[in-house]
C-alpha cells in the first residue's frame, strides 16, 4: 500500500460516492476523467479524497454546492443509462443485419430477363394517316 499525505482518506467507491453525494457511476467517470484520484488493489478501487473532499459533504473538489452535485449526478447517471441502451441497440441492430444476411441467402437467384421485350398485347393496322392501335376488347367487338 502507498504512502498518502495525511489529510487524504482512502475510501472505496461506494464510500466516496456517499461523502460526495453523488452516484457510484459517477465517482467512476471522475475517475476515469482523472478528476478524482484512484487506486486499484487486489481487484477493488479505492478513492484518494482530500480533507477540501471530506470537510464538507455539500461541496465536491471543485466546491460545488450539493445541489449541483445531485443534478450533475442524476445527469451522469442518465447518461450512462443512455450508453447502455445505445450499446443493447447496436447489439440488436447486429442481430438484425445478421438475420436478414441469412434470409437474403435462402431466396434463390431470379431468372435472366428474357433477351428480347415481348409483344404488346394490343396490334397495330395500317390506315391512311398512319399506324392505329386497336386493343383487345376493340378487336374482339369489332369496335
Amino acid at each position: 500500500m502507498a504512502e498518502h499525505p495525511q489529510n487524504t482518506q482512502r475510501v472505496t467507491v461506494m464510500e466516496a460516492a456517499d461523502i460526495l453525494g453523488i452516484s457510484t457511476g459517477a465517482v467512476r467517470n471522475r475517475i476515469n476523467r482523472g478528476t478524482l484520484e484512484a487506486e486499484r488493489e487486489s481487484g477493488t478501487v479505492y478513492v484518494l479524497l482530500s480533507a477540501a473532499h471530506t470537510a464538507d459533504t455539500r461541496r465536491d473538489a471543485g466546491g460545488y454546492p450539493g445541489e449541483y452535485n445531485a443534478l450533475t449526478s442524476a445527469l451522469e447517471a442518465r447518461i450512462e443509462s443512455l450508453e447502455q441502451q445505445l450499446e443493447a441497440e447496436r447489439g440488436s441492430s447486429a442481430e438484425l443485419r445478421r438475420l436478414l444476411a441469412a434470409a437474403l441467402e435462402r431466396i434463390p437467384p431470379q431468372l435472366e430477363a428474357p433477351p428480347e421485350p415481348r409483344e404488346s398485347p394490343e396490334t397495330a393496322t395500317e390506315t391512311a394517316e398512319g399506324v392505329e392501335r386497336r386493343g383487345f376488347w376493340a378487336r374482339l367487338f369489332g369496335g
